[in-house]
């Protein structure tokens, strides 16, 4: 975009994050739609971080987003350490239903795409209920493989060509869904393309979501650690775990150097 979508961008161990609220999000997509800009969202959490510090060429991917929104407490809390505060977490798994909601008010549609065969449709029927009231456009689950194959996302664009979205959800995990959604996005100049994880297996309640409780409390990684414990496991309490404490550490030392005597 010519214009950022948000005025001020705070950095986080090398990552450019947007300084918004999720009301501010929706409102700036939703408003930037009305205005024919297309864009897409990213939303780095402390999995997606630690990705980053392993595979550094995926800055680069990170970096072409037109939004950039901390999914995940640990960072929030960081940024606080640094004394240049993030107002607030902003996740896939919530935006698939306040952004949803506030497309339909505006008639605005949304298609689904990830999960396994069904989830998306089952998704795409909740989302389009009375509750949440989303022009909901079609949902696809794309066969297993689809982007290591020639050709393999032919018949994605072929759909969102045919349902013409103004918002999709890609709930593909990262950097999959991202690297997905780089190929897609100028061939649909005028649509707008949330990377949003789990988030399309949560909207169709295959997956519970932890308490709102433990959301604001950064525990909710706990609650998907119990639900699946030998997946989850050691990329929460080795590889996530540690990480986030290194992250913390690093960020409060640094503001201590960076204090006057």
């Amino acid at each position: 975009m010519a214009v950022p979508l948000m005025p001020v961008r705070k950095v986080l161990r090398g990552v450019a994050f947007d300084c918004c609220t999720e009301a501010e999000a929706v409102e700036a997509i939703v408003r930037a739609i009305d205005e024919g800009q297309g864009g897409w969202v990213v939303t780095p959490n402390i999995d997606i971080m630690h990705a980053l510090d392993r595979d550094p060429s995926l800055r680069d991917l990170v970096a072409g987003a037109d939004l950039v929104v901390a999914d995940g407490m640990p960072l929030i809390w960081a940024s606080r350490l640094a004394g240049d505060p993030l107002p607030e977490r902003v996740t896939g798994a919530s935006l698939i239903w306040s952004l949803t909601a506030a497309a339909g008010l505006c008639h605005r549609s949304v298609y689904v795409l990830g999960g396994a065969e069904g989830v998306p449709e089952r998704a795409c029927k909740v989302l389009s209920g009375p509750e949440v009231g989303g022009l909901v456009v079609g949902g696809y689950s794309p066969p297993m493989g689809f982007d290591r194959l020639p050709g393999g996302d032919e018949e994605i664009r072929r759909r969102l060509t045919e349902a013409a979205p103004d918002i999709v959800f890609c709930g593909f995990g990262f950097p999959k869904q991202e690297r997905l959604i780089v190929t897609l996005r100028d061939a649909f100049p005028h649509t707008w393309f949330i990377g949003c994880g789990a988030a399309v297996d949560f909207a169709a309640g295959d997956v519970r979501r932890a308490p709102r409780w433990m959301q604001d409390r950064g525990l909710e990684w706990c609650y998907r650690l119990a639900a699946e414990p030998r997946r989850l496991a050691h990329r929460y309490l080795v590889d996530d775990a540690w990480f986030a404490l290194r992250l913390l550490g690093t960020v409060a030392v640094g503001r201590v150097v960076r204090s006057p005597d």
